[in-house]
C-alpha cells in the first residue's frame, strides 16, 4: 500500500538512527519514519538523491535566537564585562516584540540553511519568537526569561511567571513549538523566585531552563553566598526537575555531575561561547558521559559564539576541544558527535555530495559524516513533519532576501547611540 505523503529519494545515501548506512531508493515519512521504496509506491515527490546523503537534522539545545541582532558587531574581540556593558546591555534595553521577530526571522532562516530543526531558546517575548518558529516550519523549547532584575519584557519575576502560566497552559503536545521555564541564574533569581519556577514546570509539566556554573565568578559568588556550588544550591532547595536544561555546566564538581545524573538533567556544552568569551574552562565530557547524563549541543546566542547557528560548525569545536582538554585523540568521533549534535530529531536534511567539502568520500564510501562534522556541507534540503522548509537549496518558508533587508534596517536603529 502507497503512502502518499512520503518523499522519495532515489539512488541515494542515508544514515539511520543507528548510523547504519543505507544506499538505494527510500522513503521519508510524514511522521519521521523512513523506510526502502520500492520505486512504485504512491508518493508526494520524488527527487534524484544521487548526489545528497540524508541525515537527521541537528538540534540546538541552548541559545538566544533573537540575538542575531546583535551577531557579528563591533563588540567581536571584547572582554567579557565590555562586551555585555558597551554592547549587550545598552542595545537589549531598547529591545521590542519587533525587534525580536526580526532577530527571530533572521535565526530561522540560518538554522534552516545550516540544517537545524530545533532550537532551545531563551529570550524576551517568548510568544513572539514562538511564532516565528512554527510559521517557518521549525520546532522550539521556548523559555521565557525569568529574573528578578527587571527585563525589557517583564518588571519583575512575577509577571514572567504568570506569562509563561498561561502560554504553557495553551500548549498541545503535537505543537511544533513548546514553552518553557527559562530562569536566567542563580545570581539573578532568588531563592523563592527559583522555586516558585520550578512549582510551576511541575504543574503545567514543563521543562526549566537556566544558565549554570558557565564562569569561575558565578561559581565562586554562589559559594560565598549559599556555602554551595551552583548545582549543590539548585538540588538544596528543590529546584531540579526532571529534564531540566543545564547550560555550560562547565565548572562543576563531580558530585554535580552526579546529582546531575539522578535528577535527568540535560547538560548542554556551548564550546565557542566560552571560548570567544574567554571564560576559561568548557563542559568536560568524560565525567559527564561515565556519570550517564543526558549531554547536548548548543551555539548559546549568535552575539556570544563563534558570531553564528550553526550546529555542524559547533559540533566540530565540541570533538576538538574535548580531545585538546583531555590530550585523548579518540574523544568523540565524527560518529558520536554527530549523535550527540542530531540526538532525537524527527527531521531529515539532505547534504549536498557535489560540494567540495564532502570529498573524497573514500575507498568505502564511509566519509560522509567525518566531512560533514570536521569540514561542513551544503544543505540542500530541510523536511519537518513530511514538509519541504528549504529544496535544492532555497528555502521555502521564510525569504531570505527580506530577512537580509529586515535585519540591516533594524540595526540602524538598534545600535543607535552605541555603534
Amino acid at each position: 500500500m502507497g503512502d502518499d505523503t512520503a518523499v522519495r529519494y532515489t539512488n541515494t545515501v542515508l544514515y539511520d538512527d543507528h548510523f547504519k548506512k543505507v544506499v538505494g531508493d527510500v522513503l521519508l515519512h510524514k511522521n519521521g519514519s523512513w523506510s526502502t521504496s520500492n520505486g512504485d509506491e504512491d508518493v508526494v515527490d520524488e527527487i534524484d538523491g544521487s548526489n545528497r546523503v540524508l541525515t537527521r537534522s541537528l538540534q540546538n539545545w541552548h541559545t538566544h535566537l533573537a540575538m542575531q541582532l546583535n551577531a557579528r558587531d563591533f563588540s567581536d574581540g571584547y572582554p567579557l564585562h565590555r562586551w555585555l556593558n558597551e554592547a549587550i546591555f545598552p542595545t537589549e534595553a531598547r529591545i521590542t516584540p519587533e525587534y525580536v521577530r526580526i532577530g527571530t526571522r533572521a535565526a530561522a532562516a540560518e538554522m534552516i540553511r545550516t540544517g537545524s530543526t530545533f532550537a532551545a531558546d531563551m529570550y524576551f517575548f517568548p510568544a513572539v519568537t514562538g511564532k516565528v518558529l512554527t510559521d517557518a516550519g521549525i520546532r522550539g523549547l521556548i523559555g521565557g526569561p525569568v529574573s528578578d532584575a527587571a527585563l525589557p519584557s517583564h518588571d519583575d519575576a512575577e509577571s514572567a511567571l504568570a506569562e509563561l502560566d498561561q502560554l504553557l497552559s495553551q500548549n498541545n503536545q503535537d505543537d511544533l513549538v513548546q514553552y518553557a521555564i527559562a530562569t536566567h541564574s542563580v545570581y539573578l533569581c532568588s531563592q523563592e523566585t527559583l522555586q516558585q519556577a520550578s512549582d510551576l514546570a511541575q504543574r503545567r509539566k514543563g521543562r526549566l531552563h537556566i544558565h549554570v556554573s558557565e564562569t569561575r565568578k558565578e561559581v565562586a559568588e554562589c559559594k560565598e553566598a549559599n556555602g554551595l556550588y551552583p548545582v549543590e544550591y539548585l538540588d538544596s532547595i528543590g529546584f531540579i526537575q526532571p529534564g531540566t536544561i543545564f547550560a555550560h555546566a562547565s565548572w562543576v564538581k563531580k558530585n554535580e555531575i552526579r546529582m546531575m545524573a539522578e535528577h535527568n538533567v540535560t547538560a548542554v556544552h556551548c564550546p565557542s561561547s566560552n571560548m570567544k568569551l574567554a571564560c576559561g574552562g568548557t563542559l568536560s565530557y568524560p565525567p559527564y558521559r561515565d556519570a550517564g547524563v543526558d549531554i547536548r549541543i548548543g551555539t548559546d546566542g549568535a552575539a556570544s559564539s563563534g558570531n553564528g547557528l550553526n550546529l555542524l560548525h559547533e559540533a566540530r569545536l565540541a570533538s576538538l576541544v574535548q580531545r585538546h582538554d583531555h590530550w585523548e585523540s579518540t574523544l568523540l568521533p565524527a560518529q558520536d558527535i554527530f549523535k550527540i549534535a542530531t540526538k532525537e530529531s524527527k527531521d531529515w536534511v539532505a547534504w549536498n555530495l557535489d560540494d567540495i567539502r564532502m570529498r573524497p568520500l573514500g575507498r568505502s564510501n564511509n566519509r560522509h559524516l567525518a566531512n560533514l562534522v570536521y569540514n561542513g556541507g551544503d544543505c540542500l534540503d530541510v523536511l519537518v513533519n513530511g514538509q519541504f522548509l528549504r529544496k535544492n537549496g532555497t528555502t521555502l518558508t521564510l525569504n531570505e532576501q527580506q530577512i537580509i533587508d529586515e535585519l540591516d534596517n533594524a540595526v540602524h536603529s538598534y545600535y543607535d547611540g552605541v555603534e
